[in-house]
């Protein structure tokens, strides 16, 4: 592939990333096809072929997907909420809708995704994982409404004083519940399976770097790299997971091609931080939700998570802020 073909196909990807950005932020209102297109600079007799050729799923269908997904997880983090709650939280005109849809996507009922879920976690897993629904079937849903999702931040309120915990937990070196301001970073995105995929997130933030430092954005003194996880790998599908890689920028920084931008809202956060190896993030983020969450008194509130990177240290590990946002129970 020559450079310019490259170039071409990286401004394509930049504006398909740009307008699932722009459909998770307005979760809670319908979109139209017309809205969508013109997010992402594409007439709107060629936005959804393109959108299906390259991301698999035509926009309704990623739309109504990741509204779906996000019921799930609400559905295993919240236990106190209603199912009927969660069906107006994720936007819909009424709990036979939602139920219709959740059994179409799962094929199995919420209550009963809730209940094996609480008798036994490990079977939900390989419930869910030997009857993930094929994109055709997915197309069977119904596109509705639903609540926005918020994304977390990497700035600490000075006016807050944090609750803190310290534990047992080897690896972990405190939790903390901070409130986060809002701040705008640039992102590189990969769709698909990312455990201990060491390769991968090295050419991720090569790729990153490579763009920010001729432009001078790798020496302010405030830098602060993450990574943002959009969905939930116990919900979504392996090959549709996504993650961004980011670092914080002023919000009038102009991007191109590949490389994006999103606003991070602000709020209230648990911060966990940790000492990891390349193999230890799956044991800290399932100690965090498996031991830290049921004794704390908070609950994970709606919108992703992620991770801020610190420095590495001594024996090839890295300082890590797990970064969850929350509510009371």
């Amino acid at each position: 592939m020559t450079s310019n073909n490259q170039y071409l196909v990286e401004v394509y990807q930049g504006r398909i990333n740009r307008v699932m950005d722009f459909i998770e932020r307005n979760l809670d209102r319908a979109l139209t096809l017309e809205e969508m297109a013109a997010e992402a600079h594409f007439s709107k007799y060629h936005f959804n072929r393109i959108f299906w050729a390259m991301k698999g799923e035509t926009p309704f269908e990623f739309l109504m997907r990741i509204r779906m997904e996000k019921a799930a997880s609400l559905l295993l983090m919240n236990p106190k909420s209603t199912i009927s709650d969660i069906s107006e939280q994720c936007g819909f005109s009424s709990l036979p809708v939602f139920s219709r849809n959740f059994k179409t996507h799962f094929d199995i009922t919420a209550s009963q995704w809730r209940d094996m879920y609480l008798s036994n976690p490990e079977g939900l897993k390989e419930f869910h994982s030997n009857n993930r629904k094929a994109d055709s079937k997915n197309n069977k849903t119904e596109s509705k409404s639903n609540k926005a999702e918020g994304f977390g931040t990497i700035y600490f309120s000075d006016q807050y004083e944090p609750l803190k915990w310290r534990t047992n937990m080897e690896l972990n070196k405190g939790v903390e519940i901070q409130e986060m301001e809002k701040t705008t970073i640039a992102y590189v995105r990969h769709t698909g399976p990312y455990k201990g995929d060491e390769k991968l997130f090295e050419r991720l933030y090569g790729e990153l770097f490579a763009w920010a430092g001729p432009r001078g954005l790798t020496s302010r003194p405030d830098l602060k790299t993450f990574n943002v996880y959009h969905d939930d790998p116990s919900v979504t599908d392996d090959e549709k997971l996504r993650i961004s890689i980011g670092l914080n920028v002023e919000p009038d920084t102009p991007v191109d091609g590949k490389i994006g931008k999103m606003v991070i809202d602000g709020g209230r956060y648990a911060v966990a931080r940790f000492e990891l190896g390349p193999m230890d993030y799956e044991k800290a983020w399932g100690w965090l939700y498996g031991e830290w969450f049921p004794a704390s008194g908070f609950q994970p509130a709606d919108g992703p998570c992620f991770e801020m990177c610190g420095d590495k240290i001594e024996g090839g590990f890295h300082v890590v802020d797990i970064c969850v946002p929350v509510q009371p129970m």
